[in-house]
């Protein structure tokens, strides 16, 4: 898919695009792949780590989703366009709204019309669980950013750019995830590790998981559609006891904007969610140039069938798994 062809990713120097990017050079013959994020810093880490000798087609490009007349020049020439740049942090949401605004909408705003103009092929904005019935403002600006990608399909005109998303949970070991953090107080020998509610539960995969299912995603991708992988759910408390059985237990209480479980696919949206073997695809709420007949059908040949009414794909709601098969996914 991606041989002889210019990939763009924003954000590319977080956990997801450093795995993506890794994937399609490894995997395929790309002409170019660009890594477009802010952070010089964090562009200069990256560049140690893949050797210019032996990826001579990799780009680093400093720039800000904010800045659409950058992305315009960013863009010319790309077939693809990961959309991974956001601002994630919930609690730091909650206190600076107009930041996360700024960067997760008027940024997905700005990515929408520099691929137009640029006439990109395909553009994959990758989305979170927090999107679906959102409590705080990072779910919501995210939820706006889903809505926008999938418009955008309508605005595209007679342009050849076709727009989705993927939406999945809590990505394993990612930067700014549970598991790093716990694993450092434990190492420091911390006198306890912190939980914010006994039946806090979460979706979670890992990121080479994440980065086939984009793949795979944009292999399939009609126009308008989300995809949504099916994935393990795990209660906290039980996340903590896998990295330190011994370990005492602080509840501390939900943060600013914090759920007690997460939702990939809502119930409100079960009459648009078809599910398939290995994940659920939930149609627009909108008319697009795309019929509603062919998401029904993936590159596999597999038919898809629609989820009975009421259907929620929920964390508290999926079997967890236990301690010992947390441990495994650990070590892996």
């Amino acid at each position: 898919m991606f041989n002889n062809k210019n990939v763009l990713i924003t954000g590319g120097t977080g956990s997801f695009g450093k795995a993506f990017c890794s994937h399609i050079l490894k995997n395929y013959k790309p002409n170019k792949v660009v890594i477009f994020s802010r952070d010089e810093l964090k562009q200069h880490e990256m560049r140690q780590e893949f050797s210019k000798e032996k990826y001579k087609c990799l780009r680093f490009l400093l720039g800000d989703v904010r800045d659409r007349y950058r992305l315009k020049m960013a863009f010319k020439d790309m077939d693809y366009v990961i959309h991974a740049a956001a601002q994630k942090h919930v609690e730091y949401a909650e206190y600076n709204p107009q930041e996360c605004i700024k960067t997760n909408i008027e940024g997905a705003t700005n990515v929408i019309y520099a691929c137009i103009e640029n006439n990109v092929k395909k553009v994959m904005a990758l989305s979170t669980d927090k999107a679906a019935n959102p409590l705080n403002l990072y779910g919501a600006t995210k939820l706006v950013s889903d809505k926008l990608f999938i418009a955008a399909n309508n605005i595209s005109g007679k342009n050849s750019s076709i727009f989705s998303v993927v939406r999945y949970g809590n990505v394993l070991n990612s930067r700014g995830s549970v598991i790093p953090y716990f694993k450092k107080l434990t190492t420091e020998k911390s006198d306890f590790l912190p939980l914010t509610h006994k039946d806090m539960s979460r979706f979670i995969i890992s990121i080479k998981e994440g980065v086939n299912f984009v793949i795979y995603s944009m292999k399939n991708m009609k126009g308008g559609e989300i995809f949504v992988p099916k994935i393990p759910s795990i209660k906290i408390i039980d996340l903590i006891k896998a990295i330190n059985k011994n370990a005492k237990i602080k509840i501390i209480g939900l943060k600013p904007g914090e759920k007690l479980s997460e939702v990939l696919c809502p119930s409100d949206e079960s009459f648009l969610t078809i599910e398939f073997k290995k994940h659920y695809l939930i149609m627009p709420t909108i008319e697009t140039k795309v019929k509603k007949k062919l998401y029904f059908k993936n590159s596999n040949n597999e038919i898809g069938k629609l989820v009975k009414r009421g259907f929620e794909y929920n964390s508290a709601h999926e079997p967890k798994l236990s301690i010992s098969q947390i441990e495994k996914l650990i070590k892996k």
